[in-house]
């Protein structure tokens, strides 16, 4: 059966309040387990608190040419927000003024906006890193965007791509029919103009997310994996391995209802709590800009319509750096999938 987005479907997952309700009040058992603002209590990290903005996050829009099971912005063709004009000059007021050392771009699939290109030609400089992270197929699929490769390299863009496994099964049932033949297709590519090879200057990243609902395994040991496989079988070369834990939102949540795994996901989640991995959470050095403009303390509360709590400086036009770098973060009960094991951020495992 083709993979639909929730929104498509008028599913009432679709409503993030439905998500937060599920996710709190959802079963007598998960109602029992403890509050991820207890859990930051006991570690003396109440409140969590921004150590820096080091990271500038930014959702282009959820149209993407995939429609993928775990996806957790319920991205896809028929999804139409993108962000606007105004609202990509105003994060390049934003970028400029606070001097931005990483900009990472991200959606849906952020080369389907119309202004990518342009937006990277405007805040491409030395010294500033410039991540796009890539569904891989959307290079090969589409002849409009099969030159998008040599764009990366002109502005020495970090490329991080999601491939769910170094074989075709577990890829392709995952994000679909022919995916891993399209990734590997991909990276070929990329590797062929100097992604992924040593000495280049051009990493090439690739991000792993468990097909089921368990925690992913010891980055390090997986990450080798990746490059013997590969490597033996495509002759494929890559820099690292990010592993990035599902958090029960969105299509995720949907499958974790589905196959009535949510109450032991969560006990898993919360079991697996590590203190060490909750100083390091993503939010807090970055910010995440949604594509309507509205900040958010990372990608997984922007789905979640969970934003910064700054009333002053909530929107891209009323960036404030110091306002922001003075607030609380805004936490519920996912925020126990970032914290984790090893813990989990957009750069892989944190602890």
């Amino acid at each position: 059966m083709k993979e639909t987005t929730l929104r498509s479907r008028g599913h009432a997952l679709n409503d993030p309040g439905e998500q937060l309700e599920i996710l709190n009040k959802h079963t007598p058992r998960m109602c029992t387990l403890p509050r991820f603002e207890q859990m930051l209590e006991t570690s003396g990290l109440a409140p969590l608190r921004p150590t820096g903005i080091d990271i500038f996050q930014m959702n282009l829009g959820y149209m993407c040419n995939m429609v993928c099971k775990h996806c957790h912005v319920d991205a896809g063709p028929d999804r139409k927000e993108m962000m606007s004009r105004e609202n990509l000059e105003q994060c390049i007021r934003a970028i400029e003024e606070m001097d931005a050392q990483t900009v990472d771009l991200t959606g849906g699939a952020p080369e389907m906006h119309p202004d990518f290109q342009w937006f990277v030609e405007q805040i491409s400089k030395p010294g500033r890193t410039i991540i796009v992270r890539s569904n891989l197929t959307i290079l090969v699929t589409n002849p409009k965007y099969r030159a998008f490769p040599e764009f990366f390299k002109k502005h020495k863009m970090d490329v991080t791509c999601s491939l769910p496994f170094y074989n075709k099964y577990t890829t392709d049932k995952q994000r679909g029919e022919g995916t891993y033949d399209r990734s590997i297709e991909a990276l070929k590519a990329l590797n062929d103009i100097g992604y992924g090879k040593e000495g280049t200057g051009l990493p090439l990243n690739l991000v792993y997310n468990p097909a089921g609902a368990f925690l992913p395994a010891d980055q390090t040991a997986l990450e080798a994996d990746f490059k013997n496989n590969l490597m033996r079988k495509h002759g494929v070369e890559f820099n690292n391995l990010y592993t990035i834990t599902n958090l029960p939102i969105s299509r995720y949540l949907e499958y974790l209802l589905m196959s009535d795994n949510l109450d032991d996901y969560m006990e898993k989640l919360v079991e697996a709590y590590n203190p060490a991995a909750a100083a390091g959470v993503m939010c807090r050095n970055t910010i995440s800009v949604s594509w309507n403009g509205i900040l958010y303390d990372c990608d997984f509360n922007q789905m979640l319509e969970m934003p910064v709590e700054t009333e002053s400086s909530r929107h891209i036009s009323d960036f404030d750096a110091e306002t922001l770098m003075n607030r609380n973060i805004v936490v519920n009960q996912h925020c126990f999938g970032c914290t984790a094991g090893a813990g989990s951020s957009c750069g892989g495992a944190t602890a």
